[in-house]
């Protein structure tokens, strides 16, 4: 009599997954789309970005210091800017060398170091599984194998935190960053009442409460308060038609942001369209990338201004 089939099956999905996300990340050439090093830190030598992530507003979590009993005695969770970027080496270099590296430019960088283990002196798997860390295949952390870095910056009364991990899968090396820049929440809610004195008065209307994901153009769930807010002028203004124009900022390449633009404002109006029962012909969207920028690019700030979306008065 044959062996039972069925208990193996969800062992060998995982294992067809797992190969499957190793064969990816390893033909993988070249820098996810629109990713690029954080300024002063820089990448080690023949890395590319597999992950990257910038928030104007996230949550990051942090270890002040190594897990005590499997049980962490100093998590941090820092509210504000937040960049994530995941590397992965070629097989060659050790972990150790990869984290010494980024250790290295780290304090030339001005990061002094507040926490620094690997495996044992951490914590082991527990603390490795408090690690923030972007998804498998971007980051691979090895509960057996990985080293920590957390440091603090203080520039201008200014905090900057920064958090390494560096890990290991299939021999290639991954190290992330997790860049945390503590500010205040801005009130960026602008209700249907604003919207339409803005129209009214300017003919244009600056929104900052739709959310998407880097070079991404899928609404997020938390965009449904500034999109009910559209939907409820809209709705009370019966005869009232909009363009939905999307901005960026000048980083990336000009025709790629063009394009992410217009399909950002377009995912907007089908939301609009589909979930709210506005009639499609009274949205008009378009994408005008980098071209009307509301602040300098060459600041953080600046660049934070420019990512909106527009409600435009024909």
């Amino acid at each position: 009599m044959g062996l039972p089939r069925t208990p193996f099956r969800p062992i060998l999905l995982l294992v067809a997954l797992s190969l499957g996300a190793t064969t990816n990340a390893s033909a993988q050439t070249r820098d996810v789309v629109g990713a690029k090093d954080y300024p002063g830190i820089g990448r080690f030598g023949g890395s590319v970005i597999t992950g990257y992530e910038v928030k104007d507003f996230d949550a990051a979590r942090m270890q002040g210091a190594a897990f005590k009993d499997g049980q962490p005695t100093d998590a941090r969770r820092l509210e504000g800017r937040i960049t994530r970027i995941a590397y992965r080496t070629n097989p060659g270099p050790s972990i150790l060398e990869v984290s010494r590296n980024f250790e290295a430019q780290l304090a030339k960088a001005g990061f002094e170091t507040l926490l620094n283990c690997d495996v044992d002196a951490c914590g082991g798997i527990p603390f490795s599984e408090a690690v923030d860390a972007l998804p498998i295949p971007q980051m691979w952390v090895d509960g057996f194998n990985y080293r920590y870095f957390y440091g603090r910056k203080v520039d201008g009364g200014r905090e900057t935190f920064v958090s390494l991990i560096v890990s290991e899968n299939n021999h290639d090396i991954y190290a992330q960053l997790v860049i945390a820049v503590p500010v205040a929440i801005e009130n960026k809610m602008v209700d249907a009442a604003v919207m339409a004195k803005g129209l009214r008065e300017t003919g244009r209307i600056a929104l900052y409460g739709i959310y998407f994901d880097t070079d991404r153009a899928e609404v997020k769930p938390e965009s449904r308060p500034t999109l009910e807010q559209i939907a409820k002028l809209l709705t009370a203004q019966v005869g009232l038609s909009v363009f939905i124009v999307g901005h960026t900022d000048s980083q990336g390449p000009f025709a790629y942001n063009l394009d992410l633009s217009r399909r950002r404002a377009e995912a907007i109006a089908a939301e609009l369209v589909k979930n709210y029962g506005i009639s499609a012909p009274r949205l008009r969207t378009a994408g005008v990338g980098l071209l009307a920028p509301a602040g300098s690019n060459a600041t953080e700030a600046g660049r934070a201004l420019n990512r909106r979306v527009e409600l435009v008065a024909p």
